[in-house]
């Protein structure tokens, strides 16, 4: 599984649901009595689904130095083998989990078996990404980046909605939902918006998945030089924030997928 620091999930979760919540309404939040948000990391949605619900929302995590970000209750365990009894909750969710994980259908069974009545994720569709710049290099090569990224994972990033894994866990009354997570760069500058130009000028953010990037088919020789040219995008996007011309959106499509515990 992925790791991820506290300051990557909080900066990549900035902002989501602040719109609009109408994905979540299959999930019937304002019946829950105990919910288990399963890999909460540093609480993004574990604060929402406690906005939504009257009862007990429960923050699980490996890390517990990502819970640290988060208010009680909290519990450090594992998805795959889960610290709590069988119908321990009403419900069970993630949020951009199983993408990052090699067995899936392992975490669904466990959500599925300490919840009593339902089970949802909430994932991400990475190979739908979309990007628009000011830049006019970075929609391609962000969509070249992501797609060597693709090739070379070895979890399915581009799980988004997973009905065939609740229907392969016995779960029933499948729906889904999609709500698109857009992110936003304009003047005036945020520090993260100055921080991730400034990791793309330096190719730092790029050399982050260069492993993954490299088990695929692509070379040592192929990386560097789409390296560089994300490089000189970096400083491109540096030079147009420096005239207050800098403006980029991405939109990352989430779908809500929930389904029913069988008696």
């Amino acid at each position: 599984m992925r790791e991820f620091t506290a300051e990557y999930l909080e900066t990549t979760r900035t902002g989501m649901w602040a719109d609009s919540r109408a994905a979540l309404s299959i999930l019937d939040l304002d019946e829950r009595e105990r919910v288990l948000d399963a890999g909460a990391g540093t609480g993004e949605l574990t604060r929402v689904l406690r906005e939504e619900s009257p009862g007990t929302v429960v923050a699980l995590d490996a890390d517990r130095s990502l819970l640290e970000h988060v208010d009680p209750p909290t519990v450090a365990g594992d998805t795959l083998a889960l610290p709590f009894a069988d119908d321990s909750f009403d419900l069970v969710v993630c949020q951009a989990l199983l993408v990052n994980l090699v067995e899936p259908d392992q975490a669904l069974a466990e959500f599925a078996r300490v919840s009593a009545d339902a089970v949802a994720v909430i994932e991400p569709d990475n190979s739908a990404v979309t990007v628009e710049s000011t830049v006019d290099a970075e929609p391609t090569l962000a969509r070249r980046a992501r797609r060597l990224y693709l090739e070379g994972a070895d979890t399915d990033p581009a799980l988004g909605a997973v009905r065939d894994l609740f229907e392969g866990a016995g779960l029933s009354d499948i729906r889904v939902r999609r709500y698109d997570h857009e992110r936003t760069v304009e003047p005036p500058y945020t520090e993260d918006a100055l921080e991730s130009a400034r990791r793309k000028a330096t190719g730092a953010g790029l050399a982050t998945d260069r492993a993954t990037i490299l088990a695929g088919e692509t070379t040592s020789e192929e990386f560097d030089s789409l390296r560089a040219e994300w490089r000189a995008m970096g400083r491109s996007a540096i030079e147009q924030i420096q005239n207050n011309q800098y403006r980029r959106r991405e939109v990352v499509p989430f779908f809500v997928t929930v389904g029913t515990v069988p008696p």
